[in-house]
């Protein structure tokens, strides 16, 4: 008799890197991401426990209205200042923070999903599945996803595949 997976009963963590979606998104399809069908993608009929998207504020005033718009559709929004560097180049994510929260969530979490398509993150999905036992699953646009991520992960959900539900603009591609 096949096993049946009680969905409804998983505990699941979202962990979204808002810049690798924004500028995957942009660079793709010059169109803006719908995280509120993101956040319902991934929780899923799951439990969720937590939610947290990870953002950077540059200069522009518009994002205070974009941070808040996450808050409004569940997201705990965790933002840090860009870092301007004497000769002009900025820098900004969170690989670390991110890496940090699932883990030490890990512990009361049955899956953890990853929204991100950061090839930076495979250490972090090897480890959430090896050491701590959680099942890891990556959603993020295909197309600019890194190989070795989609491999690590227990599942990879291709955000290209359904791209319409995952963009907000006209004709969101």
């Amino acid at each position: 008799m096949p096993r049946v997976i009680d969905y409804k009963g998983q505990r699941v963590g979202v962990f979204v890197d808002v810049q690798n979606m924004y500028y995957s998104a942009k660079n793709v399809y010059g169109k803006k991401v719908n995280f509120a069908n993101i956040l319902r993608t991934a929780r899923g009929e799951r439990t969720l426990i937590r939610a947290i998207a990870y953002g950077i504020r540059a200069e522009a005033t518009k994002e205070h209205t974009f941070f808040d718009a996450l808050e409004a559709i569940g997201f705990e929004v965790k933002v840090k200042d860009i870092q301007i560097f004497a000769g002009g180049a900025k820098k900004g994510d969170w690989d670390i923070g991110i890496a940090m929260d699932a883990i030490e969530t890990a512990p009361k979490l049955d899956v953890i999903v990853l929204i991100s398509g950061d090839g930076d993150f495979v250490p972090l999905v090897e480890h959430l599945r090896r050491a701590l036992g959680c099942k890891v699953e990556v959603m993020s646009f295909g197309k600019s996803t890194a190989g070795k991520l989609k491999e690590s992960a227990d599942v990879f959900t291709d955000m290209d595949a359904d791209s319409r539900k995952y963009l907000i603009g006209k004709d969101a591609v």
